[in-house]
């Protein structure tokens, strides 16, 4: 079993900026894919970010430029560095290590 806990979400002001991390744990055999979604209220989840063992990263459109997502495989950790944020991200945020999903983390833009 693997548990994915996510962190660092909170109320921000539009054009701020907000870190998210994650951490993966337990029966971790090999390395693989971490991402981060996100879901709105009254929208389908979506993909905002992944990051390959490798380190190739794949952005959503509406957040390249503004978001960074890094990970440390030794740790298996994965950060999303959201800067400039609008209030259409405001969103729960899950992290996801290959099958298994964290329980999310709210992140709201509003002034």
């Amino acid at each position: 079993q693997v548990q994915v806990v996510e962190s660092g979400g909170g109320l921000v002001q539009p054009g701020g900026s907000l870190r998210l991390s994650c951490a993966a744990s337990g029966s971790i055999r090999s390395i693989s894919v971490m991402g981060w979604y996100r879901q709105a209220p009254g929208k389908q989840r979506e993909l905002v970010a992944l990051v390959s063992s490798g380190g190739t990263t794949t952005y959503a459109d509406s957040v390249k430029g503004r978001f960074t997502i890094s990970r440390d495989n030794a740790k298996n950790t994965v950060d999303l560095q959201m800067n400039s944020l609008k209030p259409e991200d405001t969103a729960v945020y899950y992290c996801r290590y290959a099958i298994y999903w964290g329980q999310g983390t709210q992140v709201t833009v509003s002034s």
